[in-house]
C-alpha cells in the first residue's frame, strides 16, 4: 500500500499562492473589517435583481448549509458521518464525471473503465482528450463478476456499483480487487452509485457483496449519486460527489476540486433551500420504482419461463432499472429491434449498444407500467420467435 506519496492527480489544475490583496481581504473579512467592496459585482447584495431569489453567496461545494443537510441525511441512511466539506454539489452526475476526469487525467490519459457498460463514461472521457480502457465484466452463469483487472497504466479507475446494464454489485472480492489496484498503482477510484437502492431479488444476501464505495477510506475514492435516480426525477439535476479516503489525498483532492468547482459554480441556490422537502421525498420514490422494477421483473420471468422455444433466457440483474434477455446469436440484434419497431412500434436496446461480450442480447427497462411492459416484453418474445 502506497504511504508516503500522493494519487495522482493532473496537471490542468494549477494550485496558486493568494496574493497580497486576497490575504488582505480575507483578513479584514474576518475581523469585520470589510466596508465595502468597490469592485462587488454581485447584484443581490445591492438590492438588485429578481424580487424573492435568495441573496447570492458562491461557495465551489455548494451552499454550505445545504451540504451540511445532504450530509446528515447521508449519514442517516448509511449509519456512518459523514463531514460537509467533503461532499460537492452538481447539476449532475455527468458534471462529477467531468470535474473528475479534469482532476484525474490529462489528455492522452486513460480511464479504467467496467465493460459492459453504459457508454456515457467514454463519451465524457473523449470529450476531456482522454481515452479509456476497459476492465472486463464476466457472466459466469449466475451473475456477473471482474474476471481481469489489468488495464494498463491508467489515471484512475471507475466503478459502477450496481453496474448498467449488467445490474451487478460490486461483490465483496471484487471489491477488495479494485482498492488493491488503486493502492498499488496510485490512482483514484470513481464510484457511480446512483443505482444502488435499487436492489432487487436476485441481489447479494451477505452484506460484503453490497456495500457502498461512498465512504471508502483505504484510497481516494470518489462517490457520485444523486436525484435522477434516488428520486426518481432526472430533470430536477441535483447530485452530489463525496470525497474520502486518506486524509492527505482527501486534502490535495479538495484544494484541486475547489478550482474546477471555482470555475463552474454549478449548483442552484434555489434548489438548494428546498433541498430537505427533496431528501425527504426520497424514501417513498425509491420504494415505489423499487417496486415497480421487482414486479416487472417478476412478470419478465414468468414470460421467459413460458417463451415456447425455450431459447431465451435472463441474465438475472441483482440491482438498478433494466433487465438483459439473451437469445440465439443468429438472431440480429439490429434486424431483431428495426423490425420490431416497423411491425409493432416499439423499441428496446441492442446488446451491442454497451459493448456485450456476446452477441445476442437485448436490454429492457423495468420502469413501465405492468400493462405496457407485459403488452411490450410480449411482443418483443414473439418478434424473437418469428426470427429462430
Amino acid at each position: 500500500m502506497r504511504s508516503e506519496e500522493h494519487v495522482k492527480f493532473s496537471e490542468r489544475v494549477e494550485l496558486n499562492e493568494p496574493n497580497a490583496v486576497t490575504l488582505a481581504q480575507r483578513a479584514a473579512r474576518r475581523d469585520g473589517m470589510l466596508k465595502v467592496n468597490l469592485a462587488d459585482s454581485n447584484p443581490t447584495r445591492w438590492g438588485l435583481g429578481a424580487p424573492g431569489l435568495p441573496p447570492y453567496e458562491p461557495d465551489p461545494r455548494g451552499p454550505r448549509a445545504a451540504r451540511e443537510v445532504l450530509a446528515a441525511w447521508l449519514g442517516e441512511r448509511d449509519g456512518r458521518e459523514v463531514d460537509p466539506e467533503n461532499l460537492y454539489l452538481l447539476s449532475s452526475t455527468s458534471q462529477g464525471y467531468t470535474w473528475l476526469t479534469k482532476l484525474t487525467s490529462d489528455p492522452g490519459d486513460r480511464l479504467a473503465v467496467p465493460t459492459p457498460g453504459y457508454p456515457l463514461v467514454e463519451t465524457i472521457a473523449g470529450l476531456e482528450n482522454v481515452g479509456v480502457d476497459f476492465y472486463p465484466l464476466t457472466w459466469v452463469g449466475s451473475r456477473w463478476e471482474l474476471s481481469e483487472l489489468n488495464p494498463g497504466e491508467v489515471s484512475a479507475v471507475v466503478a459502477i456499483n450496481p453496474n448498467n446494464p449488467t445490474g451487478s454489485y460490486v461483490h465483496g472480492e471484487d471489491r477488495q480487487r479494485l482498492l488493491n489496484y488503486c493502492a498499488d498503482r496510485g490512482v483514484a477510484l470513481i464510484a457511480d452509485e446512483v443505482f444502488f437502492d435499487f436492489d432487487l431479488p436476485g441481489a447479494p444476501t451477505q452484506p460484503a457483496d453490497r456495500r457502498r464505495l461512498a465512504g471508502t477510506t483505504e484510497v481516494l475514492t470518489f462517490a457520485l449519486d444523486g436525484m435522477s435516480k434516488n428520486l426518481s426525477a432526472p430533470g430536477l439535476k441535483i447530485a452530489w460527489l463525496e470525497v474520502s479516503g486518506p486524509e492527505r489525498d482527501v486534502v490535495a483532492a479538495r484544494a484541486r476540486l475547489d478550482v474546477i468547482a471555482d470555475a463552474y459554480l454549478p449548483f442552484s441556490d434555489v434548489l438548494a433551500q428546498r433541498l430537505t422537502e427533496y431528501l425527504a421525498a426520497v424514501p417513498a420514490a425509491t420504494s415505489a420504482t423499487r417496486q415497480r422494477c421487482r414486479e416487472n421483473l417478476a412478470t419478465l420471468r414468468d414470460l421467459v419461463r413460458t417463451e415456447p422455444s425455450g431459447t431465451v433466457s435472463l441474465l438475472e440483474p441483482e440491482g438498478g432499472w433494466n433487465a438483459l434477455l439473451r437469445f440465439p446469436a443468429h438472431v440480429d440484434e439490429d434486424a431483431l429491434i428495426t423490425g420490431l419497431i416497423a411491425r409493432r412500434g416499439i423499441t428496446a436496446q441492442p446488446g451491442y449498444f454497451f459493448d456485450m461480450p456476446f452477441v445476442g442480447v437485448v436490454s429492457v427497462s423495468l420502469l413501465l407500467d405492468a400493462p405496457a411492459f407485459q403488452f411490450a416484453t410480449q411482443a418483443l418474445l414473439a418478434s424473437i420467435a418469428d426470427q429462430l
